[in-house]
């Protein structure tokens, strides 16, 4: 199915693992570190705890047969409007302290797959499997941290920053007739650190009866790492 050059167009929904934001450095005061290296309510390092939960995004691709079933090809993905849900654990506060973001990524990937022989996995004559692996860089953004506690919010600066990114791939392509095909594919997408900013975030008063208090605060980051399902068009010429 992979001979000669080929494009590829498709959809994949996400769902992140557990993660969380930790200072980079717990013990920076100039700017002052938002966790600080103390023992949070539950007994844990304090941290915000959570996920970035389902991610949906759009993928498209270009690629080549460079040797019998070995294929390469370069991608770009999108994954717009993923939000971080989470809750923090400072021991000053035993209420529930929740914890929020929006993110987004554009990544582009490098990936190597292998067509497996076919008749060598009979039961999935219907079905040309293959497998693959891919590294590249993310570009990921978080717009400002929002964390609520029983009489203020915390808002802590967004940033944007660029990571080293890797992926590992198992699937099946399904010809629909002519030179198209139908990619559905697990992966496993690593995606760096997602990271809030050095800058100047907020205290603000639910009740406003005091203005807003301004803090420089150091950069936290939390790890992007998720796994899903894809489905493609691939067109081969």
């Amino acid at each position: 199915m992979a001979e000669g050059f080929y494009v590829r167009g498709g959809v994949g929904l996400d769902w992140s693992k557990q993660t969380q934001f930790t200072d980079k450095d717990c013990a920076s005061a100039a700017p002052a570190a938002l966790y600080g290296c103390g023992t949070g309510n539950d007994g844990s390092p304090i941290r915000s705890r959570g996920s970035f939960g389902r991610i949906g995004g759009v993928e498209v691709g270009i690629g080549r047969s460079v040797a019998g079933p070995l294929r390469l090809e370069a991608a770009v993905s999108y994954r717009p409007d993923f939000d971080f849900d989470g809750r923090a654990n400072f021991i000053q506060v035993q209420a529930r302290q929740p914890v929020g973001a929006e993110a987004s990524s554009v990544s582009a990937l490098l990936a190597g797959y292998l067509d497996l022989r076919e008749g060598s996995l009979p039961t999935f004559r219907w079905m040309q499997p293959y497998v693959g692996a891919g590294v590249g860089v993310s570009r990921l953004e978080i717009e400002p941290m929002r964390m609520r506690f029983p009489r203020t919010a915390t808002l802590v600066p967004g940033a944007t920053q660029t990571e080293f990114t890797w992926m590992v791939t198992a699937g099946g392509a399904i010809a629909l007739g002519g030179k198209v095909s139908l990619d559905i594919a697990w992966r496993y997408l690593a995606s760096g650190d997602v990271e809030t900013g050095q800058d100047t975030g907020q205290v603000v008063w639910h009740d406003g009866r005091r203005p807003p208090l301004a803090i420089d605060l150091a950069k936290t980051r939390a790890k992007l790492t998720s796994h899903g399902i894809q489905l493609s068009l691939r067109r081969r010429f």
